[in-house]
C-alpha cells in the first residue's frame, strides 16, 4: 500500500481505521481486519490528476466540465508544443522571437484589429486593459490612487468563483464611478460623470443574465462618441468572444464592437470561441501600446501548449468554422439530435426520446434555451441514486434530473460516446 499511494496516505487510512474500530468494539480489532479497511479506503479514493468526463447535462460549455471541448487540430497542436518549440525563439535568425507574435497576428486579423494580445483568461484581459489604461502606475499622470472607470450600475457584474467587476477594477489599480440605476441608464449619466481623473468608459457584457422589462442602455458608438469628445477610451468586454456572426446566436462579435468605436475589446478563448483558457484582447495599436509596456502582461502570459492550441482554434475559425466543436454543436438540428437520442435508446433498449432545453452554459447566451433531445429513464431505484451511479461509471457520465426522470441529454453528447453511455446505462438499469 505504501508503495502505491505514500506513506502519508496509508498512515492516515490506518488511524481512522483503528479509531472507529476502537469505537466500534471497544478493544484492539483483528490486525487483518484494519489492513482490509484501509486498503479499500484508499482503493476508493479519487485518482491523481483531472479524469475525462461524458457530458450528458444539455449545457455545452459547463464551466464545472472544463467549458470547451477542444477541436483535434487544437490537441495535435498542443501535444507537439508540449516539447522543445520555437516559443520565443526566431529559427530563420537563430535568435530570441517575440513570444506570441503570430498569434496576436491572427487575433487582430480576425478581430480586424490594429493590434492584439493574449493572456491567460477573460478576467486577466479585462484587468490589464484597465491596469494599463486607468491604473495608478499611469507614468506622469499624477493620478493619486489611479484614474476613474465609468460603468453602468446594472453592468457590475460577478462573475465565477465570486470574483466580481469592481473588485477586478480595484485589483487593477483604477477608482471605480457606477452611473444611472440598476435597470436604467443614459448618455448624459456617463457625460455627469466625467471629470479631470477619468480614463475609461467601460461596457460590461452581462454574460450570465438578462435584464428585461422597463430597461435603458447605452451601446458602445454611443460611448464612443462621448469618449472621443472628452479625450478618453472605451473598454468593452463581450465576455463569450464570439468571431464571427453565427445562425442562432445573438452576441456582438470582435469585429462589430472595434467598428462601433471601441478602443479595446476583450473576452474568453473557451466560452463561444472554443479554445483553450485564455483572455483576448484586441484594438487599437496606441491603446495597446501601454498594456504591452505594464509589468502586469509577464504574470498573466499565456503558456506555450495554451498559445499552441489557441492560435490552432483560430486558424479553424478563418478556414472551417464547422470543425470547432462548440460551433458545430451550436449548429446541430433537431434531426440529428432526435437520430442520436433514439440511437442510444435502442442500444440501452429502454426509455423515451423526449424533447428537452439545452443551454449554452459558461456566461455565453444568457437565457436562452437551445432546443435538444434527450433520453428519459425512470430507474427503478430513483432518478438520483441513477445519477450518481453514472458519475461512478468508467468514464463518469454527468446526467441531470427533471420531473423525477433522469435525462441523457444528447446536445453535447458526441456520436462516439454513445456505447459508453450506453453501457453505463445497461449496468444501472440490471
Amino acid at each position: 500500500m505504501v508503495a502505491r499511494y505514500g506513506r502519508g496516505a496509508v498512515v492516515a487510512a490506518l488511524r481512522e481505521g483503528l479509531a472507529e474500530a476502537r469505537l466500534a468494539a471497544g478493544a484492539m480489532p483483528d490486525t487483518a481486519a484494519i489492513l482490509a479497511g484501509a486498503a479499500a479506503h484508499l482503493a476508493g479514493q479519487p485518482g491523481a490528476g483531472l479524469v475525462r468526463v461524458i457530458n450528458a447535462s444539455g449545457i455545452i460549455l459547463h464551466t464545472n466540465l472544463g467549458r470547451a471541448p477542444l477541436a483535434g487540430a487544437a490537441l495535435d497542436a498542443m501535444r507537439a508544443a508540449a516539447g522543445y518549440c520555437d516559443l520565443e525563439y526566431d529559427l530563420p535568425g537563430g535568435r530570441r522571437g517575440a513570444r506570441g507574435a503570430r498569434l496576436e497576428a491572427l487575433v487582430a486579423q480576425l478581430a480586424g484589429a490594429e493590434a492584439a494580445l493574449v493572456v491567460n483568461n477573460g478576467a486577466a484581459a479585462i484587468l490589464l486593459a484597465l491596469a494599463g489604461l486607468a491604473g495608478a502606475g499611469l507614468a506622469g499622470a499624477g493620478l493619486a490612487g489611479g484614474g476613474e472607470v465609468i460603468v453602468a450600475r446594472g453592468e457590475l457584474v460577478e462573475i465565477g468563483g465570486g470574483f466580481r467587476i469592481p473588485e477586478v477594477i480595484a485589483a487593477g489599480g483604477a477608482r471605480l464611478v457606477e452611473v444611472g440605476a440598476t435597470n436604467i441608464v443614459r448618455l448624459s449619466d456617463y457625460r455627469a460623470a466625467i471629470t479631470a481623473d477619468t480614463r475609461v468608459l467601460l461596457k460590461v457584457h452581462q454574460s450570465n443574465f438578462r435584464m428585461v422589462g422597463f430597461t435603458c442602455d447605452v451601446g458602445i458608438g454611443a460611448l464612443a462618441g462621448l469618449a472621443r469628445e472628452a479625450g478618453l477610451r472605451v473598454v468593452a468586454d463581450l465576455g463569450s468572444g464570439l468571431i464571427a456572426p453565427t445562425p442562432g446566436v445573438d452576441e456582438p462579435t470582435l469585429r462589430d464592437a472595434l467598428a462601433a468605436g471601441a478602443d479595446v475589446v476583450t473576452c474568453s478563448g473557451d466560452k463561444l470561441l472554443g479554445g483553450p483558457q485564455a483572455g483576448l484582447i484586441a484594438g487599437r495599436a496606441e491603446a495597446l501600446a501601454p498594456l504591452r509596456r505594464h509589468p502586469l502582461l509577464r504574470a498573466l502570459r499565456l503558456g506555450k501548449v495554451s498559445l499552441a492550441g489557441l492560435e490552432a482554434t483560430l486558424r479553424l475559425h478563418r478556414d472551417a468554422p464547422g470543425a470547432v466543436p462548440v460551433l458545430a454543436m451550436l449548429a446541430q438540428g433537431d434531426d440529428v439530435l432526435a437520430a442520436r437520442a433514439e440511437a442510444l435508446r435502442i442500444m440501452v433498449g429502454s426509455g423515451a426520446v423526449v424533447a428537452s432545453e439545452g443551454y449554452a452554459g459558461g456566461g455565453a447566451l444568457p437565457g436562452r434555451v437551445i432546443a435538444s433531445r434527450a433520453l428519459a429513464l425512470e430507474p427503478a431505484g430513483g432518478a438520483d441514486a441513477a445519477a450518481t451511479s453514472l458519475r461512478a461509471a468508467d468514464p463518469p457520465v454527468v446526467a441531470r434530473i427533471a420531473g423525477g426522470r433522469l435525462l441523457i441529454d444528447m446536445l453535447a453528447l458526441g456520436d462516439g460516446e454513445l456505447r459508453q453511455v450506453a453501457e453505463a446505462l445497461r449496468g444501472i438499469i440490471s
